[in-house]
C-alpha cells in the first residue's frame, strides 16, 4: 500500500512526496478512507503512530475540494483541539507541510505568549485552527473566534486533556460547534470518562485501533554506550573520527540540544546542520537536501522535525539523547536499515536516562548490546546498580548483553555487515 492508492488528490500527494512520505502507517491506511467518506472516527492510537497525518490529509482534501466548488470566505471550518503547546505546534506544522499546495490558511493558538499575532491572523481569515483549550476559550470570550462554520472537529490526545483538567473546557467549546459536523476523536487510552465524552460527541463512528510499533528491524545493528552526560560530546567526536561513517543522523530531545551539537561538531571541523521546529521550512528542506547529497555529513534532528525523513543509504543513527517515549526509539533507528539494507544504531545513555532505557527494553522485548570499548565508559558498578533496581511494574531489569565493539579484531564503528 502506498499513498497513491488512497484516492488522495494530486496537490497533497505532491506535498507528501516532498516530505519523503510514500507508504502510509497502519492508522493512516485505515483512517484516511473512512474520513474521506465523511464518517465520524474513534481512534485509539498513541503518539508515534502517524495519527496527525491520518486526520490532517483528509481534512485538507475535503476542504480543498469544497472550496473549489463554493469559493467560501475565510471562516474557521476545521478545529483541532490538543492539550499542549508543543503538540499544537507539531500539528500546525503538519498542516503546513501537507497543505502547502492547497492555498488553505491554518493557524495555531496557545497560551503563554502574546495574543496579538494570533488575533491579527484570525482577522485575516483562517480555514483550519489548531488550539489548546484555554487560549481558545479566552479568545472566544473576547469575540475573536466564532465556531459557527465548523465542519470538522478533532479532539487529539483526549486522555491527556482529562489528565490535565481540560475536559470541562472542551465541553464548553463543543457546545459552540454546529451539531452537523464530522468529528474525529483520538485517545491513547479509553477510561470511562473519555469513553463517555466520545459517546456524547460522535455519531455512529467507525473505530480504528492501532498499537504502537514495538519491534526493531533485524537489519539494524544496535549498540548501547553508557556515558556520563559531560562526556557525550567527546564520545560523539570520537565515533565520528571513523571516516567510514559517511552519514549520521543524530537525535536530541530538544531544539537547544540540537543547536549545541551542531556548534560542537562544527568547531571540530565536521559539517553538520540541524532541523527542528524553530527552523523555517525552507531552512529545514535545505539542510535535508545538503544531507542527502552528502554536502553535510551529520544531520542533527529533534523528533518533531524528523518526521518524514527518508534517506537512501543512511548508514548510522545516533541517539545522542534517549527519547522519553519508548516507541520513538523504534521510529528513530528505523531511519536506517531500510529496504533490506543494513544499518547501525548507536545510543548514548547517561545516568538520568536509564529509566528511559528500561522502558525501551520492555517495549522491544530485548536488551540492546552494550559497547564498552570506548574511552568514556560510565562506572560499571554504577550501571549494574542502576540496572538491577526494580522497574516501575515490579519486574527486574534484564541483564545487559555485552558487545566488545570488535569483530574479527577490527573496531566496529562504521564497518557494515
Amino acid at each position: 500500500m502506498i499513498f497513491d492508492n488512497l484516492n488522495i488528490i494530486e496537490p497533497i500527494l505532491r506535498a507528501l512526496k516532498t516530505e519523503g512520505y510514500t507508504t502510509p502507517t497502519p492508522i493512516q491506511e485505515q483512517a484516511i478512507p473512512i474520513l474521506l467518506k465523511q464518517r465520524d472516527l474513534l481512534g485509539c492510537a498513541q503518539t508515534g503512530t502517524g495519527k496527525t497525518a491520518a486526520f490532517a490529509i483528509p481534512i485538507l482534501q475535503l476542504l480543498y475540494q469544497d472550496r473549489l466548488q463554493h469559493k467560501e470566505q475565510k471562516t474557521i471550518k476545521a478545529l483541532i483541539l490538543t492539550p499542549t503547546r508543543e503538540l499544537a505546534i507539531q500539528i500546525d506544522e503538519s498542516f503546513a507541510a501537507y497543505g502547502r499546495h492547497t492555498g488553505l490558511k491554518h493557524l495555531v493558538i496557545f497560551g503563554g505568549v502574546s495574543q496579538n499575532p494570533q488575533t491579527d491572523a484570525l482577522r485575516r481569515g483562517v480555514d483550519i485552527l489548531v488550539a489548546t483549550p484555554g487560549r481558545l476559550l479566552d479568545l472566544m470570550n473576547q469575540g475573536y473566534v466564532r465556531l459557527d462554520h465548523i465542519r470538522f472537529l478533532v479532539l487529539d490526545e483526549a486522555d491527556r486533556m482529562l489528565d490535565m483538567g481540560f475536559v470541562h473546557d472542551v465541553k464548553k467549546i463543543i457546545a459552540k460547534v454546529p451539531s452537523r459536523r464530522q468529528t474525529l476523536f483520538f485517545s491513547a487510552t479509553m477510561p470511562n470518562e473519555i469513553q463517555q465524552l466520545a459517546n456524547s460527541i460522535l455519531s455512529n463512528p467507525e473505530k480504528v485501533e492501532v498499537t504502537p510499533v514495538s519491534s526493531t528491524a533485524d537489519t539494524i545493528e544496535q549498540q548501547l554506550f553508557y556515558v556520563e552526560k559531560t562526556d557525550k560530546k567527546s564520545l560523539l567526536l570520537h565515533i565520528l573520527k571513523d571516516k567510514t561513517i559517511k552519514t549520521a543522523l543524530v537525535f536530541t530531545r530538544t531544539k537547544h540540544g540540537a543547536d549545541k551539537v551542531v556548534k560542537d561538531l562544527t568547531r571540530a571541523g565536521i559539517t553538520a546542520e540541524a532541523i527542528h521546529g524553530n527552523k523555517s521550512q525552507n531552512a529545514r528542506q535545505r539542510a535535508l537536501t545538503n544531507f542527502k547529497n552528502r554536502t553535510t555529513r551529520v544531520l542533527i534532528a529533534t523528533d518533531i522535525a524528523a518526521r518524514g525523513i527518508d534517506i537512501d543509504d543512511l548508514t548510522h543513527v545516533i541517539n545522542y539523547e534517549l527519547p522519553n517515549i519508548p516507541e520513538t526509539y523504534v521510529h528513530r533507528i528505523g531511519r536506517t536499515g531500510r529496504a533490506g539494507q543494513d544499518g547501525i544504531a548507536f545510543s548514548f545513555c547517561e545516568a538520568e536516562e536509564i529509566d528511559f532505557l528500561k522502558d525501551i527494553h520492555k517495549l522491544i522485548g530485548k536488551t540492546i548490546p552494550v559497547n564498552d570499548a570506548h574511552p568514556y565508559p560510565m562506572s560499571p558498578t554504577f550501571v549494574a546498580k542502576k540496572m538491577d533496581t526494580t522497574v516501575k511494574n515490579g519486574t527486574s531489569a534484564p541483564k545487559q548483553q555485552r558487545s566488545s565493539g570488535h569483530r574479527d579484531g577490527k573496531k566496529r564503528w562504521g564497518k557494515r555487515r
